[in-house]
């Protein structure tokens, strides 16, 4: 299973205002790093948490149609599926009528069900799963938790910004990071 961003965020959860009031910063002098570290303090979290905080489009690609019937889709909370396409042995693509299909969007990961699942004869990513997935399409849609522990997240890495370089962030994670994002964090066994 391999999922791939398909169209990026329209902007990010924190803006560049309420990231400079919570770092104390009067000056459009370092503007350009704050707007990098915030995005490095999204991407960061939505690689812990397996979260898309501002809605956008991701394909999930399979192999095989899993053995429960059940898809899990690792990236959430997904809001709608798109369109599932399955690819015969020659590599042309059809639709699926997703008519039926029934969507845990809220579950982590995702669940997905199909009310139909014919072969596909591509041995390799011969299923592509179009979904939109995330809080919403401003910051003012995601959790005030998550966004609390990125402003935590973008500070520590403002204070680095001597010792590391913007493309080696993030350096690390402030205390109490781990226990803001918990909640959201996907548990397994």
């Amino acid at each position: 299973m391999t999922i791939t961003e398909t169209a990026p965020p329209l902007g990010e959860p924190l803006t560049l205002a309420e990231t400079k009031a919570h770092l104390r910063v009067e000056t459009n002098a370092e503007d350009a790093l704050i707007t990098a570290l915030i995005r490095t303090v999204r991407e960061h979290l939505e690689r812990q948490t397996g979260l898309s905080l501002l809605t956008r489009s991701f394909r999930l690609y399979l192999d095989d149609w899993p053995p429960a019937r059940v898809i899990q889709i690792g990236r959430g909370p997904v809001q709608t599926i798109e369109a599932v396409t399955v690819y015969d042995a020659g590599g042309t693509p059809a639709d699926i009528d997703s008519a039926g299909f029934v969507l845990d969007g809220q579950a982590r990961p995702a669940r997905l069900i199909l009310p139909q699942h014919p072969q596909p004869g591509q041995a390799i990513n011969g299923i592509e799963i179009d979904f939109t997935a995330g809080f919403g399409t401003t910051g003012a849609d995601v959790p005030d938790t998550l966004k609390r522990a990125m402003l935590l997240h973008a500070a520590l890495l403002y204070e680095f910004r001597g010792a590391v370089s913007p493309g080696d962030q993030p350096a690390a994670v402030p205390a109490g990071y781990d226990r803001l994002i918990a909640p959201f964090c996907r548990r397994g066994l």
